[in-house]
């Protein structure tokens, strides 16, 4: 749901919605750098990738407009915002 709302943002960089792009296309094939059906670890590059795509969507956009669109809770804004600004949780 934030994926798809910044990419409808018009205040979203072109190069922020093109690597949000690159990321869903990341997550939808199957081909990772780091297959899924090893445990912890094949799971654990998807977060990776989510994470450093979140981080530079909040460092081209600002983490201000991510707490805008966030659509789910309060506490789940905090993680989200710890992940792109690098602030505590």
């Amino acid at each position: 749901m934030l994926v798809r709302r910044l990419l409808g943002d018009p205040r979203v960089p072109r190069r922020a919605k093109v690597a949000l792009v690159g990321l869903l296309a990341y997550l939808v094939f199957p081909f990772d750098v780091v297959p899924d059906f090893l445990p912890v670890v094949g799971l654990l590059d998807d977060a990776i990738a989510v994470a450093a795509v979140l981080a530079f969507v909040g460092r081209s956009a600002g983490t201000e407009l991510i707490e805008e669109l966030w659509p789910g809770s309060e506490r789940g804004a905090r993680v989200v915002l710890a992940l792109t600004s690098g602030r505590r949780a």
